[in-house]
């Protein structure tokens, strides 16, 4: 059975004390399961990161950063340095979350400079992807999928490709009204999505990249897409906020991955 991802970004939802308490009960629910089989990360608020990475084994769950900038040091209020997150024992960033990109209006050059610099401080870098419902209607989401990736990874050595993972969350399924995409669309877009990377990191580095999917994944749905040729790992979001829920998903993928 091949490894299998599965991640959380708990966004603005949890304070230091609930993150704390989910992750414990989370590290003990999963404990048992192979961390040979599975890849388990979350990632809190800045706020929750101290607290976060004392009280969870990370060869368990890997604790990660919701942003950070790409400097080490300037005059950038409000941002976190790489060298601030290395201080805490954290070496996973993500990059390119719908929010940051449609709210906070951060383009694919930003994202590339995250990425960059994170795999330049020997970070995991998870880049997110996605095509937006007006994009999807105009038929060009390979088009949007394609470029996101070529430009957030312009300038990245092949050789880095361990270092990467890629979260595809279509921007019209994600969020409290999103509607999940049909386990159909999620894996043609997951396979251009391979051939994509493929073509800029080559085969053999491409296939050391995970491409995991997000956008409204729930017990209804995660077990048919984690089925799925393309796709490696879920990035779960509502389903996965209570600790027990998110153990229970992740264990009828495995079951239903090892033929049980």
């Amino acid at each position: 059975m091949k490894r299998v991802y599965f991640g959380t970004n708990l966004k603005m939802y949890k304070n230091i004390r609930m993150t704390h308490d989910y992750l414990v009960s989370l590290e003990q629910l999963t404990r048992d399961i192979s961390r040979d089989t599975i890849k388990l990360f979350v990632i809190p608020s800045y706020t929750s990161l101290p607290e976060a990475v004392k009280c969870v084994d990370q060869s368990l769950i890997q604790i990660g950063a919701q942003n950070m900038g790409w400097e080490d040091e300037g005059q950038f209020t409000g941002e976190i340095s790489p060298l601030m997150l290395e201080e805490l024992g954290i070496h996973l960033m993500m990059a390119g979350h719908s929010e940051r990109r449609h709210v906070f209006l951060e383009t694919d050059e930003m994202e590339n400079r995250k990425v960059l610099c994170a795999l330049h401080h020997g970070f995991t870098a998870l880049l997110c992807i996605g095509e937006t419902g007006e994009q999807k209607e105009g038929g060009i989401s390979r088009e949007i999928l394609r470029t996101q990736l070529k430009l957030g990874f312009k300038g990245v050595d092949p050789q880095m490709a361990d270092h990467i993972m890629v979260a595809y969350e279509p921007v019209w399924a994600i969020g409290v009204n999103g509607k999940p995409a049909s386990v159909e669309y999620a894996e043609e877009m997951h396979s251009e999505i391979r051939t994509c990377l493929d073509e800029i990191f080559g085969r053999e580095n491409s296939a050391k990249i995970p491409v995991l999917y997000g956008g409204s994944v729930n017990m209804e749905n995660a077990v048919p897409l984690i089925r799925q040729e393309h796709i490696d790992g879920l990035y779960v979001g509502r389903s996965a906020w209570h600790a027990d829920q998110f153990n229970t998903l992740i264990r009828a993928c495995l079951s239903s991955l090892s033929g049980q």
